[in-house]
């Protein structure tokens, strides 16, 4: 009996070993183009490595995971279009070196952690409801673990997966992360377009050339996202959510008006910029693997990270064009004009 759980628990851990795709330092690094495309719910050295390219491109794929979803393939169609190179939905030759050839240095590095990953102060758990976080005296995060996912641009399960036995809590530890700008630097911002169709943002410098791109979540039915052009107003970094009873939102009981305090788990994440139409904007969120994957309450929802690197860099004043769904006659006009749209 003994020698049959043994091997079932050897079984287990080849078979686990298998699914996270012996994702060591080396194999990422080292990954080459993969030869058929990926699944999108696998994790997969060739597709850390493709993300953190983007990432260092400032092309974001959200949450560096592993995995080809959604994001990942959003961020990889606007690298080839702005590249010049044909996308039907493959990782092309020219499209991988091109990618690999937009940044220096391995992918995967190691890092030790500090007094400060592991300080805290933590909170035992992130309640799911508005009224629940009123008393909270910050929204930090909820562990070591999520602090250091965040500041690498990775899932836990991804910075897990790389670091297996590692213990995220002890300074000193030497561990396994994406090689990714602490601060990222980006040309003058003279538009911001928000694709409401699509869920993305993106950042064009003066000539119209496009410098930046992020998965974002846009919208929901009860608070839907403006229209039009608005102009940034204000940035901020570590807002407090300020609730609104006008807002009716379905999950909030209260009636009176409440602020949530700073921290990277703040409803509206750990960066705030303020746009011209009252109470609304473009924030951070406590659910980076959420991006783009859920609506939002009318504001444009982008990862922390990626909020914190466009609003260290765009101006007040500066037009951000909200981009609707083409309507029916909009798309037959498009057609018998020969299919274009004039950019915005």
């Amino acid at each position: 009996m003994m020698r049959w759980m043994l091997g079932a628990v050897i079984s287990l851990a080849a078979i686990s070993s298998a699914l996270a795709g012996n994702l060591d330092a080396a194999a990422v690094n080292d990954a080459a183009r993969p030869a058929k495309q990926p699944a999108s719910d696998k994790l997969n050295a060739a597709i850390v490595k493709l993300q953190i390219l983007l990432d260092r491109a400032r092309f974001s794929p959200g949450e560096i995971d592993g995995k080809l979803g959604e994001n990942a393939q959003k961020a990889l169609k606007a690298f080839a279009e702005q590249n010049g190179v044909a996308w039907d939905k493959t990782i092309a030759p020219e499209l991988w070196d091109k990618l690999n050839a937009a940044s220096e240095g391995a992918v995967l590095v190691e890092y030790k952690i500090t007094d400060a990953d592991v300080k805290g102060p933590f909170l035992k758990e992130l309640p799911g409801k508005l009224d629940d976080m009123k008393p909270l005296k910050a929204l930090s995060y909820t562990s070591p673990l999520e602090g250091l996912a965040e500041k690498f641009h990775m899932s836990a399960d991804l910075l897990k997966a790389l670091n297996p036995d590692k213990a995220f809590d002890k300074v000193g530890a030497t561990i396994v992360v994406a090689n990714v700008p602490a601060r990222r630097e980006l040309p003058n911002i003279a538009r911001l377009d928000v694709d409401k169709r699509n869920g993305t943002l993106k950042a064009f410098d003066q000539g119209a050339t496009l410098i930046a791109f992020y998965p974002a979540s846009i919208g929901s039915p009860d608070r839907p996202t403006p229209s039009g052009t608005l102009k940034v107003t204000s940035t901020h970094e570590n807002p407090v959510y300020h609730y609104n009873p006008d807002y009716k939102f379905r999950s909030v009981k209260s009636k009176q008006p409440f602020d949530v305090q700073p921290g990277p788990n703040n409803p509206v994440g750990a960066y705030w910029i303020g746009l011209s139409a009252q109470g609304y904007g473009i924030h951070g969120t406590a659910e980076p693997d959420r991006v783009s994957k859920s609506a939002s309450h009318g504001c444009v929802r982008l990862t922390n990270w990626d909020v914190r690197a466009l609003g260290e860099h765009v101006k007040r004043g500066t037009p951000v064009v909200f981009l609707d769904a083409p309507t029916d006659s909009s798309s037959e006009q498009r057609r018998k004009s020969g299919g274009r749209r004039a950019s915005n």
